[in-house]
């Protein structure tokens, strides 16, 4: 099947409608975790991005280091405190076990230190066995997780080389052979994979899509974890990996435009999340 462009009238109906008579937590309850010594902002974008196209309850857990200056940040988010300060297997192991048991999806891997591969794996594990939907993006993103991931509602969301990470493929500056690339490895590992790039890649290895952004003022650091976001929030409101991938990557791609159009080529991350309400406001529907 050819690449579909996407449009509004093709995202329309990948984001449910809210009921009227709906109540906290109906609309989505997402995880995010991440953050290092250094990159304390990561998991923090990645929140408030989710809380803005629309999700009810975001739980977001950072190791212990990045806890008071994230409470800090933002009264809107629920912290959960990681036991050190990079992802191990005890720091995982607590973490399942204060999680609430009714999370539709999470994101993992902006901005996150890891110590041992094994906490992450473990850690995917666990939230799969729940049938959390999940995001998986940075540092998430090593080959050693893909034999837990087939036709489980995952998305991984690399760059290209991030994508050389995880696949062992270098994509081409050519948008045909780029396609090819996603697709052969979508259906492999039975996966939704977000290709990131000028034009955004997305595809299941049966269906894919193309979100053409060409937006250059979104080279700033910190919109991949906007991105991340937003897919982890759609996610937990439709269970379709494809749809809500490439619904997050056109409401990414439209704040982008509506913030350059207005601050020209001087965009922060922050700045991405505040135009989310206002691009995403025509898929609004209450039933």
């Amino acid at each position: 099947m050819e690449p579909q462009i996407l449009s509004s009238s093709i995202v329309q109906n990948f984001i449910p409608a809210r009921t009227s008579t709906s109540r906290k937590g109906d609309n989505g309850i997402v995880l995010v975790i991440g953050g290092s010594y250094i990159y304390h902002g990561a998991p923090v974008l990645s929140s408030l991005a989710a809380l803005r196209c629309g999700t009810d309850l975001v739980y977001t857990s950072v190791p212990k280091i990045n806890v008071t200056p994230t409470r800090a940040i933002s009264p809107n988010l629920i912290v959960i405190p990681l036991v050190d300060q990079k992802l191990t297997l005890g720091a995982v192991k607590k973490l399942v076990g204060a999680l609430p048991r009714n999370l539709h999806s999470a994101t993992i891997g902006m901005g996150l230190a890891i110590q041992e591969r094994n906490s992450l794996l473990h850690l995917v594990k666990s939230l799969l066995d729940r049938d959390v939907r999940l995001s998986l993006d940075a540092s998430a993103l090593i080959p050693e997780v893909l034999p837990f991931l087939a036709h489980k509602n995952v998305v991984v969301t690399p760059h290209a080389g991030e994508f050389k990470r995880l696949f062992g493929d270098i994509p081409s500056e050519s948008n045909l052979e780029r396609i090819k690339l996603v697709e052969q490895n979508a259906l492999k590992y039975g996966i939704t994979v977000l290709l990131k790039g000028p034009t955004d890649i997305i595809s299941d290895g049966n269906i894919t899509y193309l979100c053409e952004k060409n937006i250059p003022a979104m080279t700033v650091g910190g919109t991949g974890d906007v991105l991340s976001g937003l897919v982890a929030g759609l996610l937990s409101k439709n269970r379709n990996s494809l749809e809500s991938a490439a619904a997050a990557s056109y409401i990414c791609g439209l704040a982008g435009k509506e913030v350059q159009e207005k601050l020209g080529l001087h965009m922060t991350p922050m700045d991405l999340i505040d135009s989310i309400p206002n691009v995403m406001k025509p898929f609004d529907r209450i039933v």
